[in-house]
């Protein structure tokens, strides 16, 4: 299936495991990125025959079982230790089928060992401290405080095959796979950027999820995303060339001269590899009636608001979050 998506995605450097190893970098490639996303997305969802091949392709795009085990083992703190289990056995069949076929895996390295003095409740608390942004203590629930901080953020965060950003791109990319999580979704997004993850790499898991024909999980992401997005005035807002063009946290691109022919008003285009753009629509811009011929054309609204109409039906509002798939030869308007 084609996909065209309103949505952006950009390279995340690679790192290298090293004894300074920047635990505020995202270690892995864009390709990486996007299989580990998919993989806990799919982790969350409980989609055994996805996962699957979802870890397939984050191996054959040189993603370490070390990287992996320890992203599904964490995952247990956030989907339970049922689906936790789960993924992990499709993991090691995964690696059994991939052995005794000769096919190529890259085992990586475990954590590093931990000091013999080294304090979870003490380093859990440092951890959450810059994650939330603050201190913070759930007076309400006591024990849960203990565990969030002694051993999700104490035990778990301490072992450094993964960074801190590695394990909140985990994150989020599982809880926009769970519905009725989004003050949690919300939260590690903020806890993300935190971490060091870029916008740009925030941006990319909604690419990653819609690209996997994780649809409806991209679209809760990016509504997600926009509504943190705006309720944070300090975030760099991109703007197009026009005074009176929208302001948006995706890039922009160029004005869309290539298509103006199809289109009344002014556009902007950023494409990206697979056939993925990001299409940006000043105010009053639509394109003219058309069909697309042997694809489905899948729209992702990221930010602002818009239409979508098919012949001879009622237009249909676009807001972030909302997903059209448009069907081969459907006539449209968006």
């Amino acid at each position: 299936m084609t996909l065209a998506l309103a949505v952006l995605l950009v390279a995340c450097s690679p790192k290298q495991k090293t004894e300074t190893r920047d635990m505020n970098q995202l270690s892995f490639t864009t390709e990486q990125a996007a299989w580990m996303s998919a993989i806990a997305c799919d982790e969350a969802k409980g989609d055994l025959v996805a996962l699957e091949s979802a870890i397939h392709n984050g191996l054959e795009a040189e993603l370490t079982v070390s990287q992996i085990k320890e992203a599904l083992s964490q995952l247990y703190a956030y989907t339970g230790f049922p689906r936790s289990l789960n993924a992990l056995g499709v993991l090691q069949r995964v690696i059994g089928d991939r052995q005794a076929k000769g096919v190529k895996v890259l085992m990586g390295e475990d954590a590093s060992p931990l000091n013999e003095d080294y304090d979870a409740l003490k380093e859990g608390t440092r951890v959450q401290t810059q994650l939330v942004g603050r201190a913070f203590e759930y007076e309400f629930a006591e024990a849960t405080d203990y565990y969030l901080k002694a051993h999700l953020f104490g035990d778990i965060f301490a072992r450094d095959n993964l960074t801190y950003a590695d394990r909140e791109l985990v994150t989020v990319s599982a809880l926009s796979g769970l519905e009725g999580v989004e003050p949690q979704l919300k939260a590690h997004i903020a806890g993300a950027r935190n971490m060091g993850v870029t916008e740009e790499q925030l941006q990319g898991i909604v690419v990653a999820l819609a690209a996997n024909g994780l649809l409806a999980k991209a679209g809760r992401l990016a509504k997600a995303y926009d509504e943190l997005s705006n309720s944070d005035s300090g975030l760099t807002v991109e703007r197009s060339n026009s005074e009176s063009g929208p302001a948006t946290k995706w890039s922009v691109g160029s004005p869309n001269s290539a298509y103006a022919q199809y289109f009344v008003g002014q556009s902007f285009l950023q494409p990206y590899f697979g056939g993925v753009a990001n299409v940006t629509f000043e105010p009053r811009c639509r394109n003219n009636w058309h069909v697309h011929h042997g694809a489905v054309q899948v729209l992702i609204c990221v930010s602002g608001k818009g239409w979508y109409q098919e012949w001879n039906k009622p237009a249909v509002a676009l807001t972030p979050g909302t997903v059209i798939a448009i069907p081969e030869g459907v006539k449209h308007w968006h």
